[in-house]
């Protein structure tokens, strides 16, 4: 299955940093980049809406790290923004989305590292949703006779 960069950017972003670093040591060759920009963190407001549909509210701030890297040799640049404090998350994450991008590695990561990325993702949001299903308590009303 053919990923697009923005859906492998958002796997990026959700993947753990132990899981990045496992795809940058499992690379045969090693990768020397540049930081175009070194991972720094700064602060994003996050935005809820009334009712999950309604008038948008300010939920507050969230800190975000992002980082832009440029793979020497090739000059393939990757990007990274990751919420939390994580450089080095964010770090990894942008050299492999430069990785991602040129035609020597793109076939490699997506059917190792991004499908292995994909189902853990979706166990863990199941593991979540099955863990919230027994915490739902259902109300009924009883009607009274008059």
């Amino acid at each position: 299955m053919e990923l697009t960069r923005p859906e492998w950017i958002k796997l990026l972003a959700r993947a753990g940093v132990a899981d990045l670093e496992g795809v940058i040591d499992d690379i045969p060759v090693e990768v020397r980049y540049t930081f175009l920009k070194p991972p720094e963190t700064g602060l994003l407001m996050a935005q809820g809406r009334t009712g999950g549909d309604g008038a948008p509210f300010n939920l507050g701030e969230v800190p975000v790290t992002r980082c832009v890297v440029a793979i020497e040799g090739s000059g393939t640049r990757g990007f990274a923004c990751v919420l939390g404090r994580a450089p080095r998350k964010a770090e990894l994450a942008a050299v492999i989305d430069a990785l991602m991008q040129h035609p020597l590695h793109h076939n490699r990561l997506r059917d190792g590292f991004f499908d292995d990325c994909r189902r853990r993702l979706a166990a863990r949001e199941q593991e979540a949703r099955t863990a919230a299903a027994a915490t739902r308590v259902d109300f009924f009303t009883m009607v009274r006779g008059d």
